[in-house]
């Protein structure tokens, strides 16, 4: 379930359910991919779908900037769950203004290039994305032997992101702006060439490339986060990544959906 996706805030949880309760007496564990949605959204959101914040057991995040982590403090002093990331953004999250004061006591560290358990069936890892951020983090995930994988806030495609999601039965992938659209705006010269010089955003240009790379026969969903208010639409998003996929003859075997700006989706089953 996307709580969020964009420049407005970003935030995701990622669980699964059994049908029989374990020795503990729980049916439910999850994770949250960053926290840039408030406390009150997060706590009605999985309300209105049967959970609660003991559903959630950890908190990813990918990297500093204030759409990915500005409720990460609340998210500490409030639940006091550990949360999760790289030594080096842990050592940011440390002295930045929004985590400083509540994260000491949430830290977990990640071992690179290792599965972790953070969970119950729950392993995560994982891996460095190009970004103008201190340090900017991909995620994949294996729960229960599915793989879901996320690269937000990417500047261009690596072979080490494309590795993982061939390896994935869903991905979560950035599609922030439609080129046209950003280079005929009304952005600054500075902030166009941050955005699209390699260090900023995923175009869809981009994205679609990156998925005629990564398909595999047993991808089953694309979702396409970050998408620009300014400079895109959902549907100029969702074509992209679907032309990718016709271009393969895969269009049929893969659901392509673009997470939308700041409105909840509905808990979805992969």
């Amino acid at each position: 379930m996307s709580f969020s996706s964009g420049s407005c805030g970003n935030c995701a949880y990622l669980g699964i359910e059994t049908e029989q309760p374990l020795p503990d007496g729980r049916t439910k564990w999850g994770i949250i991919i960053d926290a840039g949605v408030s406390l009150r959204k997060l706590k009605q959101a999985l309300t209105a779908n049967s959970l609660d914040f003991n559903a959630i057991d950890a908190v990813l995040v990918t990297h500093e900037h204030g759409d990915h982590i500005r409720h990460l403090g609340s998210f500490c002093k409030r639940l006091g769950i550990p949360v999760y990331a790289s030594a080096n953004l842990h050592e940011v999250l440390s002295r930045h203004p929004y985590t400083k004061d509540h994260i000491a006591t949430c830290r977990r560290e990640l071992i690179a290039d290792e599965w972790n358990r953070v969970a119950e069936a729950i392993d995560v890892r994982y891996f460095i994305v190009p970004h103008d951020a201190a340090e900017t983090l991909g995620y994949t995930v294996n729960i229960a032997g599915r793989r879901f994988t996320l690269m937000t806030d990417l500047g261009h495609m690596t072979e080490e992101g494309l590795q993982y999601a061939k390896e994935s039965d869903t991905v979560v992938i950035e599609s922030d702006f439609d080129v046209d659209m950003l280079m005929s705006g009304s952005y600054t010269h500075e902030l166009k060439m941050r955005i699209i010089q390699g260090y900023g955003h995923l175009s869809n240009d981009a994205c679609a490339d990156a998925i005629r790379r990564f398909y595999h026969k047993g991808l089953r969903n694309i979702f396409l986060c970050h998408i620009s208010g300014n400079n895109n639409t959902p549907a100029l998003a969702a074509r992209s990544a679907s032309e990718a996929l016709q271009s393969l003859s895969a269009s049929s075997e893969v659901s392509v959906r673009p997470l939308p700006r700041g409105i909840c989706t509905p808990l979805l089953t992969l």
